[in-house]
């Protein structure tokens, strides 16, 4: 078989929300070319799928509409004519209604939608016909499955190679680290794999850890907020924007000080009721709105317009009740009051200035533009033609007012570049879309208040302990990657770290039981009752350096460095070579993010395994050449079948 070249090797990595893929390797590896949703709608003909949902076409049927009341030719058709050229179709690229996601937490629930998104892909990148294919593989696939993706990829495009590659093990060759414990989150789930020597330990590795990934923390942050009046879709817009930040362990939320989420709740009654921390003024003030239901202190009655005091709009139903006018001219008032407050108090508006100057971790309240999605559709349904569409939006968006002379796009200070910075693939940023300015209070802090972060690091203890390499535990402590579009949010990485530190890692204070200012040579007291220094234990006599109590205290419970029956004190020094390899670490670091892919630095390694997919296919498919097996030829799959993928695998 000829060489492959650079130009026609395709990379595929199928995600849970956002498939990446590219054709072709570039001489400075660049993040995915392709990024397409992770979901198809289902067609007209069933089995079949399309990948954008099929609509009317709406400025056909309001002109249509605008033709029978006016009596205009046309408005009434002859009841033979087809019915196909009344009604126009058109592809919303935008809309998610009905879609069919067919991976979820990592695992494949629709094979047939996921082979149809397959070849979606695969048609996208419009391909030549000699084209190997390297595929990453989810850790919750099953061997079985992976033949089946064997026999589909040979079969359906004529591949003449094809290989899979583990995302954790791919992660690895990103950051050119050998041993290493990758912690991938995705939308769903959490997968934590200890690699050691380029191998995967399949052995505690802990794979679609449930309740643990994005969707988890947009959760968190509704959870705090939906009693203000936000929705599951403002709360993921809100996860992405720079004003979230996951703060680290010990660090104090402005406004309310370093306490727990038990701590808060003052009157579990109220908190279950109404959302509200406590009762009285000054759980109103610190919460930022007073608890509604009857009694002292407290809002009484709904708003005309729908809304809490301090809370949000559903501008969608407002619109779809027709009260949309009612709803500008609030909106006119609004910015007329504002501007007359700016005019007649500069002291107020010099105090806003100095407040926006600070860091958003030490800003009790952010704003943020949101994206009006439902607002949107809903407009779309009322027929209201091209230019009532366009009035329309142009009425109700508050995003060009907001912009600043100085380039940013008024929400926080920050750069519109940087502050519209979303996950890579999501919907988040649409065309024509309309725009509306949200506050929130310290809850955008609080995405990880479910416990998530606390989960992950028992999975990755978990994970590290199950390794059977004693020896490499502490290395695999050292060498921590956290990864996936899951961690995008700011601060998650540093606040996931500080939580595994403050777990499982021996402080300097807690280390000072085992240190002592006697010679070296001189144990620590035995349990004899003797107050003098004993001299050390074992055959080795004084010439061991190991701390007894600390070296006890880190391998006890270890079977593999002891001998069954043996007394742990009498063999401690006997054992001295393990003295670093406990399982309670004394050192949890993250690996360093490589410095030699420029184009990956602005955007992050959050999808480091597509990085590392391109690594190795060029090893694999150029260098290489199908030496040390890394992929399956055709000529292999002809003769071995779709089970020989295990013997090409890395």
């Amino acid at each position: 078989m000829p060489p492959f070249k650079d130009e026609q090797i395709i990379i595929i990595a199928p995600g849970s929300e956002t498939t990446v893929a590219q054709l072709g390797l570039p001489e400075s590896f660049t993040p995915a070319r392709t990024r397409v949703r992770s979901r198809m709608f289902p067609a007209e003909k069933e089995g079949e799928w399309e990948p954008y949902k099929v609509r009317r076409r709406q400025e056909n049927t309001a002109t249509k509409t605008g033709e029978a009341q006016n009596g205009a030719p046309g408005a009434e058709r002859a009841a033979g004519e087809d019915e196909d050229e009344e009604i126009a179709y058109e592809e919303d690229r935008v809309s998610e209604e009905g879609a069919v996601w067919p991976l979820q937490e990592g695992k494949i629930v629709n094979w047939s939608c996921f082979f149809a998104l397959i070849t979606h892909v695969y048609n996208t990148m419009n391909p030549p016909f000699h084209t190997p294919i390297l595929l990453i593989a989810q850790p919750a696939w099953t061997p079985r499955e992976h033949e089946k993706l064997t026999q589909f990829f040979f079969e359906k495009f004529k591949t003449p190679a094809f290989g899979l590659m583990d995302a954790a093990l791919a992660t690895c060759w990103a950051y050119g680290v050998h041993t290493s414990t990758v912690v991938d989150v995705g939308k769903d789930k959490v997968d934590v794999t200890a690699i050691s020597e380029f191998i995967p330990h399949t052995q505690g590795r802990v794979v679609a850890l449930p309740g643990c990934g994005g969707e988890a923390l947009t959760q968190g942050l509704l959870s705090k907020l939906r009693s203000k009046g936000l929705n599951r879709d403002m709360c993921e817009q809100l996860k992405k924007n720079v004003i979230c930040e996951m703060l680290p362990v010990g660090v104090s939320l402005p406004g309310i000080g370093n306490l727990s989420d038990q701590d808060l709740v003052t009157n579990p009654a109220a908190a279950a009721s109404t959302g509200a921390l406590g009762s009285g003024p000054a759980a109103a003030s610190a919460i930022g709105n007073a608890p509604r239901g009857p009694g002292a202190d407290t809002e009484v009655g709904d708003d005309i317009n729908g809304e809490d005091n301090d809370g949000v709009l559903d501008v969608a139903s407002i619109v779809a009740g027709g009260r949309m006018e009612e709803y500008l001219a609030k909106i006119d008032r609004q910015k007329q009051d504002k501007a007359v407050a700016i005019k007649k108090g500069p002291a107020a508006l010099a105090a806003q200035a100095k407040a926006m100057k600070l860091p958003n971790s030490k800003r009790e309240k952010a704003s943020f533009m949101y994206e009006d999605h439902a607002l949107l559709d809903t407009l779309k349904g009322m027929n209201l033609g091209k230019q009532g569409m366009a009035d329309a939006q142009a009425a109700l968006d508050e995003g060009p007012q907001k912009k600043g002379q100085d380039g940013t796009d008024g929400t926080d200070g920050e750069p519109k570049s940087v502050v519209e910075a979303v996950e890579p693939g999501s919907a988040t940023s649409r065309a024509g879309s309309i725009r509306r300015e949200i506050e929130v209070g310290p809850e955008r802090f609080q995405a990880g208040s479910g416990g998530v972060l606390e989960k992950i690091a028992d999975a990755v203890h978990r994970t590290i302990s199950s390794v059977s390499e004693v020896n490499k535990r502490s290395e695999l402590w050292d060498a921590l990657i956290i990864c996936g579009n899951g961690s995008r949010v700011r601060g998650f990485k540093d606040a996931l770290l500080s939580t595994i530190q403050a777990k499982y890692m021996i402080s300097p204070s807690s280390a000072t039981i085992f240190t002592s200012e006697i010679p070296s040579n001189i144990s620590t007291p035995t349990g004899t009752g003797a107050n003098t220094p004993q001299p050390q234990l074992g055959p080795h006599g004084g010439s061991s350096q190991v701390n007894p109590l600390l070296l006890a205290a880190t391998t006890a419970q270890n079977p593999h460095l002891m001998h069954p029956g043996s007394n742990p004190l009498v063999n401690l020094s006997s054992h001295s070579s393990h003295s670093s390899h406990g399982q309670t670490p004394t050192s949890i670091k993250l690996v360093k993010t490589p410095e030699y892919f420029p184009e990956w630095k602005d955007v992050g390694f959050d999808e480091s395994a597509f990085l590392g997919a391109q690594v190795a296919a060029k090893v694999i498919f150029v260098v290489d050449q199908g030496q040390s097996k890394g992929y399956m030829t055709r000529p292999d799959y002809n003769d071995q079948g779709p089970t020989g993928i295990h013997d090409y695998s890395l």
